[in-house]
C-alpha cells in the first residue's frame, strides 16, 4: 500500500496496472491504469451516497457537487466544508405551533433522491401535507410522493438532477421575506429568459432579410456564370474584373489590342485580366469566338478562364504567367540570358502549341501573331502561346480568304502582301522567324554589318546552305555553350520555315518532329524573295542606321 500526496491510499496488484484506490472522500475504487485510467468498480457509485460527503442543509449534483438549500448558504470558510455544510440565513420562530404569517415553503424541483430520515404521515393530500409542517416548528421541509413525508431536524443527502427537471419536488421551510425574494429572482430571471428569447425571435426576420440581402449582393458581385457544359470557360462581371484588379493599378504590358493586368479573384488565385481595345464586335459574336478558344486545353497553350461582355467592355481572363514574355530574356539587356538547353525547349514548346492550333483542334486556329511578346512562360519556364486576340477559325480546307492584314512587321509572310490565301502556313512563317531569333538573341528586323548583309534571315540562310558552321549564328552571350547538333538542326528548320511558298514549307506536326530528332532535315535552299527585296545592303544607299556586327 502507498500513500499519495494528494492523501488518497492506493494498493497496487502484481501486474502493476491494476491497483485499488481509497480517496480522500471515502469512495473505493478499483482502476486499472492506461491511456485513460478506466474504473472497473467502486462503491459507492457516486460521492452523492456518502452521506457526509456535502453535509447537512445541502443538494448533491449527480456529478459530485454540492451547494445550499433555499434560504440556507454556506459558512465563511475556505472551501467546502462537509461536517458545516449549510445553515440558515434567517433563523425562524419555533415558539408557535400555528401557521406564521412570516414563513412560508420555497419549492426545489428535479429531486433525484430525497433527504434522509423521512417521517410518513397518514395525510391524503397536498394542502394537509403541508399544514401538518406548518403546525410544527420542527418541521425544515416536506413532499407529497402518494405520501406526505416530513423532515423534522437537518437534511442530510439531498441528490437533485443537473437539469433541474423531470424529478420529485421538495419543499423547503424559509422565511416569508426569503420565500418572496427567491420567488422574485426566479421570476426575474425566468422573465429575462423570455425576454431575450422574445427578442431573438423577434430579429429572426430582420437577421434572415439581412442575410438573403447580403446574399444576393454578394452573388451579384462576385458570383460567375459557366458556359461550356464542362465549366471549363467562366464569365465574370465588371464589378468582379474591377475588384480584383484593384481598380487596373498593377500594368503587366501592353500591346495593339489592349492593356493586360494582374488580378486576384476572391479564392486567391492569380490570373492576368486583359482590357481589349476597339474592339466593335457585337456581344453574341464576341462570346461565340471566345468560346471557342475557351475550349482549348493545351500545356504550351495560355488557357483562357473567362471573359467579361458588359455592355461595350471587353475582358479576357487568362492563367498568370511569372515569368512574362520571352522577349524579355531575348532582347533586354537587362535580363538573364536563358540557357541554350531552355531556348530549345522553348523552341519545341512553341512549334507543340502551334501544332496543335493547326492539327489537333477540332477547326484550324489561325494565331495570326506568333512573336516572342506573344509566347509567356510560366514559373517553370514552359512556354505557352498567348494572345488570341487576333486569330480566326478555319475551315479544314483552308479556303477561307482573311482580306485583312494582321500581325507584326518582321514575322509577316509574304502571302499576306501578295494577296493570296492566308492559311495556316503564314503562322508557319512566323515561328520560323522566332526560331532564328531564339537562336540569336536579337530582333530579326535590326540591322547587321556582315559584307552584303543587312538582314539577318537571309545571312543565316545563306550560310546555312553554303555549309558554314551554325555556331557563328549563336547568341554570342551563350559564348558558343550549345548543343551543336540542336543547333544546326535549329537553324535548317528555321530556313524551311520562311520559305517564300507555302508548300514549301513544313506543317507544324513535322517541325516538332524534326526538333525531336525523329525526321531528317535537308539543307533548305536559300528564299528568293529575302534575297531580293531585304536581303542585300544596297551599293548606292546612304543609310547611316546603326547596324549591328556578325561575325564567325
Amino acid at each position: 500500500m502507498d500513500i499519495r500526496e494528494d492523501g488518497d491510499y492506493g494498493l497496487t496488484f502484481n501486474d502493476m496496472h491494476t491497483y485499488i484506490q481509497l480517496d480522500s472522500s471515502g469512495v473505493i475504487r478499483l482502476t486499472k491504469r492506461g491511456e485513460c485510467n478506466s474504473i472497473l468498480w467502486s462503491a459507492p457509485e457516486t460521492v452523492c451516497d456518502l452521506d457526509s460527503y456535502c453535509g447537512p442543509h445541502s443538494l448533491c449534483t449527480m456529478p459530485g457537487s454540492c451547494k445550499c438549500l433555499a434560504g440556507f448558504d454556506r459558512p465563511l470558510m475556505r472551501g467546502w466544508i462537509a461536517a458545516v455544510g449549510c445553515t440558515r440565513k434567517v433563523d425562524l420562530n419555533g415558539e408557535s405551533t400555528a401557521a406564521q404569517p412570516e414563513e412560508a415553503f420555497y419549492p426545489i424541483d428535479g429531486i433525484h433522491r430525497y433527504p434522509r430520515g423521512a417521517l410518513v404521515s397518514q395525510t391524503t393530500n397536498m394542502n394537509r401535507c403541508e399544514s401538518s409542517c406548518l403546525r410544527n416548528s420542527a418541521c425544515n421541509a416536506f413532499a407529497y410522493n402518494k405520501s406526505c413525508l416530513l423532515w423534522f431536524g437537518e437534511l442530510w443527502n439531498t441528490v437533485v438532477l443537473d437539469s433541474g427537471s423531470n424529478g420529485d419536488r421538495l419543499y423547503i421551510r424559509i422565511a416569508t421575506e426569503q420565500q418572496q425574494a427567491c420567488s422574485r429572482a426566479a421570476s426575474l430571471f425566468s422573465s429575462q429568459k423570455k425576454v431575450v428569447f422574445l427578442s431573438v425571435i423577434g430579429a429572426l426576420p430582420l437577421i434572415a432579410i439581412g442575410l438573403i440581402f447580403l446574399w444576393r449582393c454578394r452573388r451579384k458581385l462576385f458570383e460567375t456564370g459557366r458556359v461550356n457544359g464542362d465549366g471549363s470557360l467562366m464569365i465574370y462581371s465588371f464589378v468582379q474584373i474591377k475588384d480584383s484588379t484593384k481598380g487596373f493599378s498593377e500594368k503587366l504590358g501592353e500591346g495593339g489590342f489592349g492593356c493586360v493586368f494582374r488580378a486576384m479573384l476572391p479564392d486567391c488565385t492569380v490570373v492576368a485580366v486583359k482590357k481589349l481595345k476597339g474592339l466593335r464586335q457585337e456581344e453574341k459574336q464576341f462570346r461565340a469566338e471566345v468560346q471557342t478558344i475557351g475550349m482549348i486545353q493545351h500545356i504550351n497553350i495560355v488557357r483562357l478562364l473567362g471573359f467579361c461582355a458588359e455592355g461595350s467592355r471587353r475582358f479576357l481572363v487568362y492563367e498568370y504567367m511569372a515569368n512574362g514574355s520571352l522577349s524579355n530574356y531575348l532582347f533586354s539587356k537587362g535580363s538573364s540570358k536563358l540557357s541554350w538547353e531552355l531556348r530549345y525547349s522553348t523552341a519545341l514548346g512553341i512549334a507543340r502549341g502551334l501544332a496543335y492550333l493547326h492539327e489537333g483542334c477540332k477547326d484550324c486556329i489561325l494565331h495570326c501573331d506568333i512573336k516572342p511578346d506573344n509566347v509567356l512562360l510560366d514559373a517553370e519556364f514552359c512556354p505557352k502561346i498567348a494572345d488570341f486576340g487576333l486569330a480566326k477559325l478555319l475551315g479544314r480546307d483552308f479556303s477561307r480568304v482573311l482580306t485583312t492584314v494582321r500581325g507584326t512587321i518582321g514575322y509577316l509572310a509574304p502571302e499576306w502582301i501578295s494577296g493570296v490565301p492566308i492559311t495556316h502556313k503564314a503562322d508557319v512563317y512566323s515561328y520560323g522567324m522566332v526560331l532564328l531569333e531564339i537562336i540569336s538573341g536579337r530582333r530579326n528586323s535590326e540591322k547587321i554589318k556582315e559584307g552584303k548583309f543587312t538582314y539577318f534571315p537571309t545571312y543565316a540562310a545563306v550560310r546555312l546552305n553554303e555549309g558554314d558552321d551554325a555556331m557563328c549564328l549563336l547568341d554570342s552571350g551563350l559564348e558558343g555553350n550549345a548543343d551543336a547538333e540542336q543547333l544546326n538542326r535549329a537553324c535548317r528548320v528555321a530556313c524551311w520555315c520562311i520559305q517564300d511558298c507555302e508548300d514549301c514549307r513544313p506543317m507544324m506536326g513535322q517541325v516538332v518532329r524534326m526538333l525531336e530528332g525523329v525526321m531528317d532535315v535537308e539543307v533548305p535552299p536559300v528564299p528568293w524573295l529575302l534575297q531580293k527585296y531585304i536581303g542585300m545592303e544596297d551599293s548606292t544607299s546612304g543609310d547611316s542606321e546603326t547596324v549591328s556586327e556578325v561575325s564567325c
